[in-house]
C-alpha cells in the first residue's frame, strides 16, 4: 500500500468582503485595543494618577527657580527663605522623579501581565479551532499575532499613558502658570505650535489608506520573494533567472515609486514643521518677545525669564505626543488583529457528548462546502467497516483530501453526518475523538524538542520501552540510534531528518497512539524509493486490524485493499475492488491503463 502526492481540493473563493473605510477600521482598532487593554485598565489609571502628579511636581523647579530670581534680585537677601526655595526645588524633582518611576514600574508590570494573558488566551483558543484551519492559515501569520503583534503592545502599555499624561500635564500646567502671570505671555509661549500643527496635519492626510498601500506592497515584494526562492533550483536548470526576477524587480519598483511619491513632499514639510519647534527657534521667538514686553512695561524681567523656561520645555512634550500618537496607531493595528484572531469561531463542542460503540466509519450524504455556497463534495455515502482498509483515488481537486480530513473532523460537513460508531463526530468530545482517530498526513510536522518527545506525543504517558518498540515498528529505531544524542537529540539541532525519515517518526507516534481507526493522507509524497519502502513495511504494521481510510495515487500499491473508492467532481463515481473496476472498463479501468503504459 502506497501514497503519494496528489493536489488538494483547493477552497472556493470567499465573495469579496466589503472594505471599512479609514474611519471604520479605526473605530475597529480602538475597540480592539480597549478589549485587550481591559484587564490592566486599573492599573494604567493608578500610573496616569501617579504620572499627572509627577508632572505638576515637575513645575515646581520652574516656579522655584522663578521665586528663587525674586529672592536674590529684591535686597536684602533672606539666606533662609532662598534655602527653602532651594530645597522646594530638589524636592519637586526628587518628587518628580519618584512619582514617574513608580508610574512606569506599574505599567511595566501591567504589560507583562497582559502579554501573559494574551498569550494564554491565543494558545487556549488555538486549541480550540478547527484542525482545517491550520491549513489554510500559515504558521507565520499566527507567529506574527502571537509573537510580534503582542509584542506590538509593549510601547502603550508600558510606556503610552504614563509618558502622554506627562507630556500633556506638564506643559498645560506650566502654560496656565504663564497665562496667570500674563497673557501675552502665554501666547508667546505657544506662538509656535499653529505652525506645526498645520503641517502636521497636512501630513497626516490620507494617512491609513497609505499605510494599507504600504502594506500591500510589502506583501506583494514578499510573495515575490517566497515564490522566486521556491522554484530557484529550476529556474537556474531553465536559466530562466533573468525572467524569474521580474516579478520581484516590478513589485520593488512599484513600491519605490509608491513611496517616493509619498515621502519626498512631506520631507520638505516635516523639516519646516520640526523647525518650528527647534529650541533654538522657541528660544528667540521667545526672547525676542519677552525682552519686547519687558521694554513696553507689561511684565518684570522675573515673569520673562518664566516664560522663556516654560517655552522651552513645550517642543519635547509635543515631539513625544506625535511620536506616541504613531505608537498608539501601530499596537491599534496589532491589536485588531489580535482581537481578529480570537474571534475565529471555534470547534463548535457538544453539551453533552456521546461515546461511540464500536469504530464502523459512516459517511451518510455528506456534502462540504469552504465558503458555504459551493460544495466541492457532493452527496458522499460511504461505509469503513472494521478492520478494512479504503482507498480513495481520482484526478487532481476530485475531493480525496476533503473527504479525508472530514473523518478527524477537520472541518464540519455542510450537509449529512459523519459518524464514528454510530454516533455523529460533531456529537464526540474533542479528546475522545483523536483518541478514536488518527491520521498520517504528507506534511509531517516534527516539534523542536528530543526525538523521544516527538513520538510521545501520540501517547504523553507512554514508557521508553514502548516508544522504542514503536520506532522499531516504524522502521525509524536504526536511523535514530545513529543521531550524537540517539531518542534524547534535538530536532532542529542535532537531529536532522529527510522527508522519508519525519514520515516515518510521524507513523511511531501513530503506532503509539494506537487508534482504531486511522487516514493516511500522501504519506509517501516526501520518500525517496529507499524511504518508501520501509514506510510502506511501517504503514502495514500501523493498518493492521483498524479501520483505514488512505488517499493514494500509484495505483499499483493498493491492488489488494478491501475497497476503492473513485471520486470525480465531489462525487463517488465507481467504487469496488481492483478487480471488479478493472473488469467494469470505466474510470478505475482508463486510470489504470494509464498507469500501466507510463509504468512500461
Amino acid at each position: 500500500m502506497t501514497t503519494a502526492v496528489t493536489e488538494r481540493t483547493a477552497p472556493a473563493p470567499l465573495p469579496a468582503a466589503p472594505v471599512d473605510t479609514p474611519r471604520q477600521r479605526a473605530r475597529k482598532e480602538a475597540a480592539a485595543l480597549a478589549e485587550l487593554r481591559r484587564p490592566v485598565r486599573g492599573a494604567t489609571m493608578l500610573a496616569v494618577v501617579a504620572a499627572a502628579l509627577g508632572a505638576v511636581a515637575g513645575l515646581v523647579p520652574f516656579i522655584g527657580l522663578a521665586q528663587l530670581a525674586t529672592q536674590l534680585l529684591a535686597p536684602p537677601v533672606d539666606g533662609g527663605a532662598v534655602l527653602l526655595t532651594v530645597w522646594l526645588i530638589v524636592a519637586g524633582l526628587g518628587l518628580r522623579g519618584l512619582l514617574l518611576g513608580t508610574a512606569l514600574a506599574i505599567t511595566h508590570f501591567a504589560d507583562v501581565r497582559l502579554q501573559a494573558i494574551l498569550r494564554r488566551r491565543i494558545t487556549a483558543h488555538l486549541g480550540k479551532l478547527p484542525l482545517g484551519w491550520f491549513s489554510e492559515n500559515s504558521s507565520g501569520r499566527v507567529r506574527k499575532v502571537a509573537q510580534n503583534d503582542i509584542t506590538e503592545l509593549h510601547h502603550l502599555v508600558a510606556h503610552h499613558s504614563v509618558e502622554m499624561t506627562a507630556a500633556i500635564v506638564l506643559p498645560v500646567g506650566g502654560l496656565l502658570y504663564v497665562f496667570s502671570l500674563d497673557w501675552r505671555l502665554g501666547l508667546l509661549a505657544i506662538g509656535t505650535l499653529p505652525f506645526y500643527a498645520a503641517a502636521y496635519a497636512w501630513m497626516m492626510r490620507g494617512y491609513q489608506e497609505k499605510m494599507d498601500q504600504m502594506n500591500t506592497g510589502y506583501a506583494r515584494i514578499s510573495a515575490a520573494i517566497v515564490e522566486f526562492v521556491s522554484g530557484i533550483a529550476v529556474v537556474k536548470a531553465y536559466g530562466r533567472a533573468r525572467r524569474s526576477h521580474a516579478a520581484y524587480r516590478s513589485a520593488a519598483d512599484d513600491f519605490g515609486s509608491f513611496y517616493s511619491d509619498w515621502v519626498r513632499p512631506m520631507l520638505t514639510i516635516e523639516a519646516i514643521a520640526s523647525m518650528a519647534l527647534s529650541a533654538p527657534i522657541v528660544a528667540v521667538l521667545s526672547l525676542g518677545g519677552s525682552i519686547w514686553f519687558v521694554a513696553q512695561g507689561w511684565v518684570t524681567p522675573i515673569e520673562a525669564m518664566t516664560e522663556v523656561l516654560i517655552a522651552m520645555v513645550i517642543p519635547t512634550t509635543v515631539l513625544a505626543m506625535s511620536f506616541g500618537a504613531q505608537a498608539r496607531r501601530t499596537a491599534a493595528s496589532a491589536a485588531l488583529r489580535i482581537v481578529e484572531l480570537l474571534e475565529t469561531p471555534e470547534l463548535p463542542v457538544a453539551a453533552q457528548p456521546k461515546l461511540p460503540e464500536g469504530n464502523r466509519v459512516e459517511l451518510d450524504g455528506v456534502r462540504f462546502s469552504y465558503d458555504g455556497t459551493t460544495d466541492v463534495l457532493h452527496d458522499i455515502s460511504l461505509v469503513l467497516e472494521p478492520g478494512t482498509i479504503t482507498a480513495l483515488v481520482g484526478p487532481s481537486g476530485s475531493g480525496k483530501s476533503t473527504l479525508a480530513t472530514l473523518v478527524p473532523r477537520f472541518h464540519d460537513v455542510t450537509a449529512g453526518a459523519v459518524r464514528i460508531g454510530g454516533v455523529d463526530v460533531r456529537q464526540i468530545a474533542p479528546d475522545e475523538l483523536y483518541r478514536r482517530v488518527g491520521f498520517v498526513l504528507q506534511d509531517v510536522q516534527l516539534l523542536r524538542g528530543t526525538v523521544a518527545d516527538n513520538i510521545r506525543l501520540g501517547r504523553p504517558d507512554a514508557t521508553d520501552d514502548e516508544i522504542l518498540a514503536a520506532a522499531r515498528a516504524a522502521q525509524i529505531h536504526d536511523r535514530i540510534t545513529k543521531l550524537p544524542g540517539g531518542y534524547t537529540a534535538v530536532i532542529g539541532e542535532e537531529a536532522l531528518f529527510s522527508g522519508g525519515e519525519a514520515q516515518r517518526v510521524s507513523i511511531a507516534r501513530a503506532l503509539l497512539a494506537d487508534t482504531p481507526v486511522l487516514v493516511l493522507d500522501e504519506a509517501t509524497a516526501f520518500a525517496d524509493p529507499e524511504s518508501e519502502a520501509a514506510i510502506q513495511d511501517a504503514l502495514s504494521t500501523l493498518a493492521a486490524g483498524r479501520t483505514v481510510l488512505v488517499i493514494a495515487h500509484r495505483l499499483t500499491t493498493i491492488t489488494g485493499v478491501d475497497r476503492i473508492v473513485v471520486l470525480d467532481g465531489g462525487e463517488i463515481v465507481e467504487q469496488g475492488t481492483h478487480e471488479q473496476l478493472s473488469a467494469a472498463d470505466g474510470r478505475y479501468a482508463r486510470m489504470w491503463a494509464v498507469h500501466e503504459g507510463g509504468a512500461r
